[in-house]
């Protein structure tokens, strides 16, 4: 039977990179976003073209409503899931300094980043849970792509910091209690990836890494965080739930 993936932000940066490789392994492709079906027919018909089924499921994460409907449409069109890859995430609205962030900014981003992907992941588990009770031999798994952030602090990003952190704990705890059930669960760490939320701040970036910030001398692209999730997928990584991977150019290796 073909497998199914959803893939939330799955039309746009690190989201598309890996609908491109996980199409290139056929697998099917269930991607949310926020755009509007019409605003990204051109990027479902190119991953049509490789072959796999592909079907759009809009909506905010952050909104229970839009959750269910994600769902439902899911079961509706594929019966089934296997995979779920948490991308989505939204960029600070403003970049201001830990002393001068507002409530409103904090609770808008996390309650995309963080709240509406705990919950999300929480109805799929269940999902998945009673699939394999009720005697699905299918491949598993949950892969949530967090960031270097998790581990490093930014003064000016810190909501951003603390959703990526407490992705990663949820990361875990889900590898604990989904382990009974044989389904796995990973981390991905993305360093600095080249794509629209990193437009902005492409020169400094580009700048920092010539001058040493990653020991690899460029930005990273969706196709690689597109390859290890692919890969994972795959079974290549077995018994290894939990794991956290850094796809982040060697940035996080200790030097003297």
């Amino acid at each position: 039977m073909r497998k199914t993936a959803l893939i939330t932000g799955g039309t746009r940066g690190i989201g598309l990179g890996i609908a491109k490789k996980l199409a290139q392994e056929g697998i099917d492709l269930a991607l949310n976003g926020v755009r509007s079906e019409s605003d990204v027919e051109d990027i479902l018909e190119e991953l049509r073209n490789t072959g796999v089924r592909v079907e759009y499921f809009p909506g905010n994460i952050a909104e229970k409503a839009d959750r269910e409907l994600i769902l439902s449409g899911i079961k509706e069109k594929f019966g089934s899931l296997n995979f779920l890859i948490n991308n989505a995430g939204v960029a600070p609205r403003v970049r201001a300094d830990v002393l001068e962030v507002v409530e409103e900014d904090f609770d808008h981003l996390m309650d995309i980043n963080l709240r509406g992907t705990f919950f999300l992941t929480q109805a799929i588990a269940n999902w998945m849970v009673e699939l394999k009770k009720a005697g699905d031999s299918s491949d598993f798994s949950i892969i949530t792509i967090t960031s270097v952030s998790a581990r490093l602090a930014s003064t000016n990003r810190a909501a951003y910091c603390m959703a990526k952190s407490g992705l990663s704990m949820m990361s875990q705890i889900f590898a604990v209690r989904l382990a009974e059930v044989g389904v796995p669960v990973f981390e991905i760490q993305p360093g600095v990836i080249e794509t629209d939320m990193t437009e902005k701040v492409k020169e400094i970036y580009q700048d920092r890494i010539q001058k040493g910030l990653t020991l690899e001398p460029r930005m990273g692209k969706p196709e690689d965080i597109g390859r290890i999730v692919a890969a994972l997928l795959r079974g290549d990584l077995s018994y290894a739930t939990g794991q956290i991977i850094a796809v982040d150019g060697g940035m996080m290796v200790g030097r003297l």
